[in-house]
């Protein structure tokens, strides 16, 4: 589940069916009055700590493949690490949620993007530098998920503005690192492994409220052990319908071009001319939109019942984007970098679109489950093919051409998901 679904899962809803159990009654036990502050803090601080272990990298791409003598085929691979993560250790945690409980889990992800982010600095050859960005992610991974999860356990009255709230954090702490990276690094003696080093004692922050949340969580499940657990509801067959698979295919294609663009933007500014700090600030300009037309787009789309203008819309401010860098990168790079920020933004239609397209919670879940597991492994080879095309053309020209190809079918599959039906109906289910 991703950051914003939640926003969509909050929704009204077709009524439950009358084979779906009833949620058990919550627990009874007291909380302490600290632990709603705590919960806020925690809640921020995990936000703040999902996207910086990407975004700053980024904007030291260029040291860091120097300084441990990465190919570009190499460069490419550790782009596409966070997608392999995202769809591999994402599916886990569900059961480890309900094995050892949200919060505890939460706690283990934000220790492990620590350790990952404190040691990859000290990598001394590619490998390593690669094994401590997948023992990041893949805490990363495991909060994106359960976030949503903490914010509806703790605050059931109040799911929009903690949504609001940890979306804001999210969309900081990416522009953050992509715009501040560089500075700092200059200012700290100009390596990149400090630059890099820095952002582990962020997440280290981040771990402390856990630590104390998992604890008043163990202690509430103790007292609530007599409860039994829901039964789950195993949801529609989605691999059965063409919306879901068309969501999927868009999912993954979008996630392919926020991820391209996360790892290769500055690289691209850089080639054209534009200077280091410069380009990181372009970077964390095309992230920064992500925050007010995060809450505009699922309004939007919540309005109209076939969502496809949309895609084309946001699919056509990326092809502009793409063609002008491809004709003027330095010269344009601001107008360029605001509408790649724009169509990066296809990720809340999406997380829209599928809370539309099925008529009951259990439906939604179990297509977002498809959607962006599915997706995620599509994403997965697109950065890695730019970075062996940047390597064996020595320019952007291909690359560039590539990626606005592959807008191509994003707007196409855009149309088809954005619809106005349902897998229920698709699959013949009952609602």
């Amino acid at each position: 589940m991703s950051d914003e679904e939640v926003q969509i899962l909050n929704r009204p809803q077709a009524a439950r069916t009358a084979s779906q159990q009833p949620l058990p009654a919550p627990a009874t036990t007291p909380q302490p009055a600290w632990l709603g502050p705590v919960l806020l803090v925690g809640i921020v601080l995990a936000a703040l700590n999902l996207r910086p272990a990407i975004t700053s990298l980024g904007a030291l791409f260029e040291e860091t493949r120097e300084g441990l003598g990465m190919s570009g085929t190499v460069a490419g691979l550790i782009t596409s690490v966070p997608a392999l993560c995202f769809a591999v250790f994402g599916v886990t945690a569900p059961r480890l949620s309900r094995r050892f409980g949200p919060a505890a889990v939460v706690c283990a992800g934000m220790a492990a993007v620590a350790a990952g982010l404190l040691i990859r600095p000290f990598a001394t050859n590619a490998a390593g530098f690669l094994a401590a960005s997948a023992l990041t992610l893949a805490g990363i991974a495991l909060t994106n998920v359960l976030l949503p999860v903490i914010v509806k356990r703790w605050f059931p009255d109040r799911v929009g503005t903690m949504t609001g709230l940890y979306s804001m954090a999210l969309a900081a702490g990416t522009s953050l690192a992509a715009a501040a990276t560089v500075p700092m690094t200059q200012a700290l003696g100009g390596s990149w492994r400090t630059g890099l080093l820095v952002w582990g004692f962020l997440a280290l922050a981040a771990v402390l409220p856990w630590l104390a949340i998992g604890a008043a969580a163990r202690k509430e499940k103790a007292a609530a052990s007599g409860v039994p657990a829901a039964r789950p509801d195993a949801g529609p067959g989605v691999m059965r319908s063409r919306t879901a698979w068309a969501l999927a295919c868009y999912f993954g294609l979008q996630a392919t071009g926020a991820y391209i663009t996360m790892g290769w933007l500055p690289q691209i500014f850089r080639d054209a001319g534009v200077s280091a700090s410069t380009a990181g600030v372009l970077l964390a300009v095309t992230m920064v939109m992500g925050v007010p037309l995060a809450f505009v787009i699922p309004g939007l789309a919540g309005r109209m019942k076939n969502q496809g203008p949309i895609a084309v819309g946001l699919g056509l401010f990326g092809l502009v984007g793409y063609l002008g860098l491809y004709f003027a990168p330095a010269g344009g790079a601001w107008a360029w970098a605001l509408l790649l920020g724009v169509s990066n933004c296809a990720f809340p239609l999406v997380i829209t679109m599928i809370g539309l397209r099925a008529k009951s919670p259990a439906g939604v879940v179990k297509l977002s489950a498809f959607a962006q597991s599915t997706g995620y492994l599509i994403s997965i080879p697109g950065p890695l093919l730019i970075g062996t095309l940047y390597q064996h053309t020595g320019g952007w020209d291909l690359p560039l051409a590539l990626m606005a190809g592959l807008l191509v079918p994003q707007i196409a599959l855009g149309v088809l998901a954005g619809r106005d039906r349902t897998i229920e109906d698709e699959c013949g289910m009952r609602d």
